[in-house]
C-alpha cells in the first residue's frame, strides 16, 4: 500500500502540546491505522451503568429510537460537579471501540464521569430503532448531551468524537453555536470526517479499498439485520450489488433516511458546513497521513479563522491511531493523551 501523503505544508503548531512522535516501525499510516484498531487497551473501569435514552418519540405507529449509554459515574455525592464526557465512535463501532476504551480509562482515572455512547443501531441495538444510523444525526449526540444535563445534573461537560463520531460532535456544535448550552465546556474530533463525499472517494482509491470492504461488509450485514427485524420498512434486495461506500450511500441511507442521493447526504451531514459557528472551546486532531479523511481548503480555512478551535495536524498518525513512543508515565496513546489534557485545562 502507498503511503499518503501532506498535499499542503503543515500549519504551526499550537505552543503547549507536545509534539507526535511515532512509535518506531509505526511511520507508515495503514500500520498506524490498523495496529491501533486492534491494539487492546488495558481496561479497568468498574461495570458500567446502562442507560437507554429516547432521541426520537414514537410517531405515526412506529416505535421510539433509543440509544444505549455505557456510563460510569462517580459517587453521586460530587456527581454533578465532575465533568461529564460523552465518548462518540466511529462508523461501525461501538462503545467497546478499543479507542473508546482507552479515552475511557484516562478520564474515570482523572475523575470524570465518562458515558460511552453507542450510535442508534450500534453495539447490538438494532431492535431499539426502526430507523438506520448516518452521519447527520447529531441530534442524538445534543440528546445525550440533554439528559446528562437534565437528569444527571452534570455542570460541566465534554464531548470527544472519533471519525464519524468526530463529524457528529462538530456539526451538533457548529449547529448550536452560541446557543450551547452554558454546560458545554469544549469538545474534540479525532480524525474527524467532516468532508464526507471526499472521505467517501478516499476510501474507494485502490490503496484503501480493504478498509472500504470491511465497512461495507459490516453495513450490509447490518442492513440486512434490519430487514429481518423491520421487514415492512426495508427491502434486503436493495443491497444486492453494492460495491462501494458511495453506492451504500445512494442506494440505501439516501432512499431510507430522507436524502435525495449520496451527494445530497453528503452535503448535508457535513461538519464542514458549520465549522465556522463554533462557539466552544474545540480541538481538531487530525494526521496529514491519514488514508481516506480529507479536509478541503473551505474548511481549513474556517478552521484557521475561528478562534474557538485549535488545530493539530500531525505529519503521521493515520486514521484515529497516534501510536506514540511508550515511557513509564505515558502509555504511547498521544491522542488520547492530548484529548483528557484539553479537557482538564477547559472544565
Amino acid at each position: 500500500m502507498s503511503e499518503a501523503l501532506p498535499t499542503q505544508p503543515l500549519p504551526s503548531w499550537p505552543s503547549g502540546f507536545p509534539r507526535f512522535i511515532p512509535r518506531r516501525w509505526l511511520s507508515n499510516p495503514h500500520l498506524q491505522t490498523i495496529v491501533g484498531n486492534f491494539l487492546p487497551r488495558k481496561n479497568t473501569l468498574p461495570r458500567p451503568v446502562p442507560e437507554l435514552i429516547e432521541v426520537t418519540p414514537a410517531h405515526n405507529r412506529q416505535i421510539a429510537t433509543q440509544i444505549l449509554c455505557e456510563c460510569h459515574w462517580q459517587p453521586a455525592s460530587v456527581r454533578a460537579r465532575r465533568t461529564t464526557v460523552i465518548l462518540l465512535h466511529g462508523l461501525e463501532g461501538s462503545s467497546n471501540s478499543q479507542y473508546v476504551i482507552g479515552n475511557a480509562n484516562k478520564l474515570w482515572a482523572a475523575g470524570c464521569n465518562v458515558v460511552r455512547m453507542n450510535m442508534r443501531n450500534c453495539g447490538g441495538t438494532e431492535k431499539l430503532t426502526p430507523t438506520l444510523y448516518h452521519s447527520g444525526l447529531s441530534g442524538d449526540v445534543d440528546a445525550v448531551l440533554r439528559h446528562c444535563i437534565e437528569v444527571h445534573g452534570s455542570q460541566s461537560v465534554a464531548l470527544i468524537g472519533y471519525s464519524m463520531g468526530g463529524n457528529l460532535v462538530l456539526k451538533l456544535t457548529g449547529e448550536l453555536g452560541t446557543d450551547a448550552p452554558p454546560q458545554l465546556r469544549c469538545v474534540v474530533g479525532v480524525s474527524p470526517a467532516v468532508d464526507l463525499a471526499a472521505s467517501a472517494d478516499a476510501l474507494h482509491e485502490p490503496q484503501n479499498r480493504l478498509y472500504e470492504q470491511k465497512f461495507l461488509r459490516a453495513l450490509l450485514k447490518r442492513f440486512r439485520r434490519k430487514s429481518m427485524l423491520f421487514p415492512r420498512a426495508y427491502d434486503p434486495q436493495m443491497a444486492a450489488a453494492i460495491g462501494s461506500l458511495r453506492d451504500f450511500d445512494d442506494r440505501i441511507t439516501a432512499l431510507y433516511s430522507g436524502f435525495k442521493s449520496a451527494d445530497d447526504y453528503y452535503y448535508r451531514a457535513a461538519a464542514a458546513r458549520v465549522l465556522d459557528h463554533i462557539a466552544v472551546p474545540t480541538l481538531l486532531i487530525h494526521a496529514a497521513d491519514d488514508p481516506f479523511i480529507r479536509f478541503p481548503t473551505e474548511a481549513r480555512a474556517d478552521i484557521a479563522a475561528n478562534p474557538h478551535i485549535t488545530w493539530l495536524e500531525t505529519e503521521h498518525g493515520g486514521h484515529c491511531a497516534f501510536l506514540a513512543t511508550s515511557t513509564p508515565i505515558n502509555d504511547g496513546y498521544w491522542a488520547e493523551h492530548i484529548a483528557l489534557r484539553f479537557i482538564l485545562d477547559h472544565t
